[in-house]
């Protein structure tokens, strides 16, 4: 059996060289950054609010806790989070994408939230803070993006203290059969033309939707998590399945 390494990665439903992805995945984010909030209302049709509530939730984050949002985006999860930790505890939203991480700066900012969050530019595979360090980890809607997925969740498993809470938000593959054909109607036919629509942007859409389908299901990326590390993994279907929570 050949044990060459893989050089070639999906990009949504094209084969890449691997090296590629993250400067295309790079490129998406900055085009779509100004809209992103409003992207993940139509991608999601508003239900990602609902979904990182439920997130919010199963963390059970409380004051004085170091939490670390990964692919944090416009600041959603760590707005909530720094409300929860207080002056005691701190966030740090962390970015690949420079540009995403500028929006959820001014965003968190002009909310008055201050003081305990930090932003750090951080490549989710190669994340640079110390071993056991992070109570709760969060990465929301951003795993599939990442080249090397295992590699991602080995560096979280790796800054997590003992006892602390990985929470991976995404969307998933709908249990529903008839909710699954409607889903599919939607992404394909819908989602792309609204991004030429909304952003002028229609090949983001379109690689946004097809790397939702490229992106492993629920029980694949529970063997993943635990692959990298992590103990008593479970998840939950939101929507019928189509988010989910590990």
């Amino acid at each position: 059996m050949s044990s060459q390494k893989k050089t070639t990665t999906h990009f949504g439903f094209q084969e890449i060289p691997l090296q590629e992805k993250t400067k295309r995945v790079e490129d998406v984010f900055h085009s779509v950054a100004n809209q992103y909030d409003l992207m993940n209302d139509v991608m999601s049709l508003g239900m990602h609010r609902l979904w990182k509530r439920f997130t919010i939730a199963e963390s059970g984050a409380r004051k004085g806790q170091i939490i670390l949002d990964i692919a944090g985006g416009t600041g959603d999860l760590a707005r909530a989070f720094a409300k929860i930790v207080g002056k005691e505890g701190h966030i740090i939203l962390a970015d690949i994408n420079a540009k995403m991480l500028a929006e959820g700066r001014a965003t968190l900012i002009d909310q008055g939230i201050v003081g305990n969050v930090s932003f750090v530019q951080a490549d989710a595979e190669k994340l640079p803070f110390p071993d056991r360090y992070f109570d709760c980890i969060t990465i929301a809607f951003g795993l599939r993006n990442v080249t090397n997925k295992l590699a991602a969740l080995r560096a979280m498993q790796r800054v997590l203290k003992p006892g602390g809470k990985c929470l991976v938000l995404e969307f998933s593959k709908p249990i529903l059969p008839l909710f699954n054909k409607i889903y599919d109607a939607y992404s394909f036919n819908i989602i792309p033309k609204l991004g030429e629509w909304i952003c002028q942007d229609r090949e983001s859409y379109q690689y946004l939707v097809e790397s939702i389908r490229m992106h492993p299901d629920q029980e694949e990326l529970k063997k993943m998590m635990e692959e990298a590390g992590f103990e008593d993994v479970e998840y939950h279907n939101l929507t019928g399945g189509g988010g989910g929570v590990a």
